[in-house]
């Protein structure tokens, strides 16, 4: 007779807001006693969270975790993963519990309800669930992150990462990056060989196609925060040097106000200090050596009388000079004798004229902005002008620096220098991975509260120019793949439209 009692409390689904609001609460109470009824009762709770009344949609929610038992739990979990798309936020966040609540049962059957939605379902929940993944996991305890679920959200992962938007992409990395299991060196070299196999650093370089560069640009800037002296950069710097610098000149960006030739050196600067052995280093330096001459002027011809013979006096591109010649140094390490053996004496003696050139242009911008910023302290170096200033100091001062190691006869690799971008770091042999990693991390993720790259204020010194993006650089702040192939990468088309509950 309890059977029948139970299948009345079923029907109530179809009766008037008191049945509902009673049905609600008492088929998940008797769920468990009527295992033959299961079906029927899980249907029966959906009718609910699907009713008109807001007050008995959430209170159905609510009680969604207890049908999750058993075999019923990734049901469950698949249910309240299709539920996220909800624009209520009360109706939302009692979704978030929930999904929370019986990831703490089974995680591995949470993540399977998750993952099929995120691999088969509506957009908007695939969005969503994706979303879940990279803010709540996090948050989740040791005893339910066990090294096994961990496994099983790499794989289920590398799935979803063969089609997948540029965004998608960056969330995936931040959502893989934080498993503890991945924080290995041997974690690492996994996460840099998903970085490569997404850049599609085999494929044909195309300059003009902004998806092509905005795709190797979002890869480089997830990959950079990885390397370190056993997690090295070698595959990105050969793609660099062989296919990117060649090319610099004709990069297209849709992304506004965003100075692609200098994001470019940047981050070639940064993965020149992990890279490893190259099998052309020789031809590799080469291309890097002739962009350099590139932005390294020859001085314009004097007349006797010592003044310029009508020839305007070379723009110097500091910031585009200091990640060249950064990057030159670093590399240059590995075939220190490249300058004197590899290069014929008419080329060296080229070059040594026009490093000259520009270390007496040097010497003046470093004297007029040391003069501007002398005996300034606390807020007044902290106006936009003045911010400015300071980071040119730390260009010109780098340059200076690099420029009087390349003087040394033969030529020294000895110096180092913290780029001009980046947070100083004490160096410390004794600190373990930690220091490691921070000199390969991105800098602050913290955006400035100061106006935009683009309506930024720059500083140029006289008859000199300074590339108009001095300020810190995000890797998270630059977003998408706009045009070129549907949403970004491929699109992601052809995707079952989303399974109903």
């Amino acid at each position: 007779q309890h059977k029948d009692a139970y299948q009345v409390i079923l029907d109530g689904v179809k009766g008037g807001a008191k049945e509902k609001r009673l049905a609600a609460q008492f088929i998940p109470k008797f769920f468990k006693h009527f295992p033959e009824l299961a079906d029927s009762a899980i249907n029966a709770q959906l009718d609910l969270c699907e009713d008109e009344d807001v007050s008995i949609r959430q209170q159905a929610i609510k009680e969604l975790p207890q049908f999750a038992t058993g075999d019923n739990l990734p049901r469950v979990a698949d249910i309240l993963t299709q539920l996220l798309q909800s624009d209520d936020s009360a109706e939302f966040n009692l979704v978030n519990n929930a999904l929370l609540s019986i990831f703490k049962m089974d995680a591995k059957g949470t993540l399977g309800g998750l993952f099929s939605q995120i691999l088969q379902g509506e957009d908007i929940v695939r969005e969503r669930a994706i979303k879940f993944l990279s803010t709540k996991l996090k948050t989740l305890p040791e005893e339910v992150m066990t090294k096994e679920v961990e496994e099983f959200i790499l794989t289920e992962s590398k799935k979803v990462l063969e089609d997948v938007t540029g965004e998608e992409f960056v969330l995936f990395m931040k959502i893989l990056s934080g498993l503890k299991s991945l924080q290995t060196v041997s974690g690492r070299q996994q996460l840099v060989e998903l970085v490569a196999e997404q850049a599609d650093l085999e494929q044909t370089f195309n300059p003009s196609d902004t998806d092509c560069v905005d795709r190797l640009l979002q890869c480089t800037r997830q990959a950079v925060p990885l390397f370190s002296k056993n997690v090295h950069s070698t595959k990105f710097v050969t793609y660099f040097c062989e296919h990117v610098l060649p090319n610099l000149s004709s990069l297209t960006t849709l992304v506004e106000g965003l100075d692609i030739q200098l994001e470019v050196l940047k981050l070639l600067a940064e993965m020149s200090s992990f890279c490893g052995d190259m099998e052309k280093l020789e031809s590799n330096l080469k291309k890097l050596f002739d962009k350099l001459l590139e932005y390294m002027p020859l001085p314009p011809d004097e007349a006797e009388n010592g003044e310029n013979a009508g020839s305007e006096e070379p723009k110097l591109q500091f910031s585009y000079v200091e990640c060249l010649l950064y990057s030159f140094h670093q590399l240059g390490r590995k075939l220190p004798d490249f300058l004197t053996a590899k290069l014929n004496a008419e080329k060296l003696k080229d070059f040594k004229i026009r490093l000259q050139y520009f270390a007496r242009g040097l010497q003046v911008y470093i004297r007029q902005l040391r003069l501007a910023l002398q005996g300034k302290t606390g807020e007044a170096l902290k106006t936009e002008e003045n911010k400015i200033k300071v980071v040119a100091l730390k260009i010109t001062n780098n340059i200076n620096v690099l420029i009087k190691d390349l003087f040394h006869i033969p030529p020294s690799y000895k110096s180092t220098v913290t780029l001009s971008w980046k947070p100083v770091q004490k160096a410390d042999a004794s600190q373990k991975r930690a220091s490691e990693d921070t000199t390969s991390s991105s800098p602050p993720k913290k955006a400035s509260a100061g106006p935009k790259r683009d309506a930024r204020q720059i500083y140029n010194p006289p008859s000199g120019k300074y590339s108009s993006n001095l300020g810190s650089f995000s890797y998270e702040q630059r977003g998408g793949f706009r045009g070129g192939r549907g949403r970004g990468w491929g699109g992601r088309g052809n995707r079952s439209r989303g399974r109903i509950y």
